[in-house]
């Protein structure tokens, strides 16, 4: 089946407005770094920070993704854009925290838009082209990296409270060029079932179980995105500038790649494609989580010391492929959800999306408090490999256990 070019010209609008709304929802990631040398924050005031947007963007997905089944997607994506515009800009203004948190879950709004997009793309695609038209779609939390490398350069040159007011403008801009780019929605308005008859699909614990895998892809990949700029500044002495770089090892992957992840999904079915992916992430956090550490050894002719750490070299490599898995896994995850409810996908995207966002705004949170608490920056490292661990012991039990005794077949790739 050949795709029409509106299909296309959809999926590039949407992914490029979605990426425009990324690099907003991500900004307090550096930002917040001056932020919290002003005003004197310790850890876990630098997590509320950069989380409070997420906390937001993840609320309001569900919302949004029944509003884009009944009012389409390119009329709801438009609006939250030119919305959105008004809190972005206010925070050029904001003096103390309460005011950055206040402004800061107004802003958050645009990092709901990716409910929006991805039931909207996937209408316009046959059910073999999803997961590629939803991983493209997702791509467009290359934004995170977008983030890391502009605005701190953007930063140097006009000064943090300039900043802001750039990214409104842009906001703006992109919800004239989407609205001109975009086509409308072949899904919006049909009559279906009621809403009380819609969110019985919750019930589904196979919803419950996508939620988990996406808010250890997604939410540690926002999550990541946020913390990963100060963490290199702190343990490697490196200026702002030089963090945010290295950064964007991780986040560009996490987000270019994603693309990528929704063909491995289409070719090898969702199951194997995050299955695989959430192993080597828990091979990758096992050594992240390993601190800076000297041990004393009692050898023949005295005392030998052992000094284990991680070069920074090894730090952005690992960092690199972690990004990598856990872009497949967000794309994978969508390709669960289009498989198992196309009828619902508006609904179940919102709660699925809602758990990533969750993970994204509660887990700097927990950063920060492991962080004042134990005193070892790679604490977040451990907690991620906590919950990387959880969910492959959901999946074994509720996919690959049943397998093995039943010999279905679960999450494959449809038969073409």
């Amino acid at each position: 089946m050949t795709t029409p070019f509106k299909a296309y010209s959809v999926l590039y609008a949407s992914t490029q407005a979605f990426m425009v709304c990324f690099v907003v929802w991500m900004m307090f990631g550096v930002l917040g770094i001056q932020i919290r040398e002003e005003l004197g924050l310790d850890a876990f005031r630098f997590g509320l920070l950069t989380s409070t947007p997420v906390l937001t963007g993840a609320v309001f997905r569900l919302p949004l993704g029944i509003w884009t089944d009944r009012f389409g997607g390119r009329v709801v994506m438009t609006v939250l854009l030119l919305v959105c515009a008004v809190p972005v800009y206010l925070v050029s203004y904001a003096q103390q925290l309460w005011q950055f948190l206040a402004i800061g879950l107004f802003l958050g709004l645009v990092g709901a838009s990716f409910a929006v997009g991805t039931p909207y793309v996937a209408r316009f695609f046959p059910p073999e082209r999803r997961g590629f038209a939803m991983g493209f779609f997702g791509a467009g939390t290359v934004g995170a990296a977008v983030n890391l490398f502009l605005t701190p350069v953007l930063l140097e040159l006009y000064g943090w409270r300039t900043v802001p007011r750039i990214y409104a403008v842009a906001l703006l801009a992109t919800a004239a060029i989407f609205w001109l780019a975009a086509a409308p929605d072949p899904g919006a308005g049909k009559k279906g079932a009621g809403l009380r008859e819609s969110f019985a699909v919750l019930r589904n614990p196979k919803v419950w179980k996508y939620c988990q895998y996406y808010s250890i892809t997604f939410g540690g990949f926002t999550a990541l995105s946020l913390w990963i700029p100060q963490y290199f500044k702190a343990e490697y002495g490196l200026s702002l500038a030089m963090a945010a770089g290295l950064a964007a090892g991780f986040s560009l992957p996490g987000s270019v790649l994603r693309a990528v992840g929704g063909v491995l999904a289409d070719r090898f079915g969702a199951h194997n494609t995050t299955w695989w992916c959430l192993w080597v992430a828990w091979i990758c956090l096992f050594l992240l989580s390993y601190p800076d550490t000297t041990l004393v050894i009692k050898t023949i002719d005295g005392s030998a010391n052992l000094h284990i750490y991680l070069p920074m070299w090894l730090f952005t490599a690992l960092l690199f492929v972690l990004g990598m898995v856990f872009a497949f896994g967000m794309a994978s995850t969508f390709k669960y959800v289009a498989d198992d409810f196309p009828e619902n996908m508006g609904l179940v995207s919102g709660v699925v999306g809602l758990a990533g966002g969750l993970g994204g705004f509660l887990l700097p949170l927990m950063f920060g408090f492991l962080a004042d608490l134990v005193g070892v920056r790679s604490s977040c490292f451990m907690l991620l490999y906590g919950v990387v661990w959880v969910s492959l012991i959901i999946m074994y039990l509720s996919e690959v256990r049943r397998v093995q005794i039943s010999g279905e077949v679960v999450g494959a790739a449809p038969s073409r």
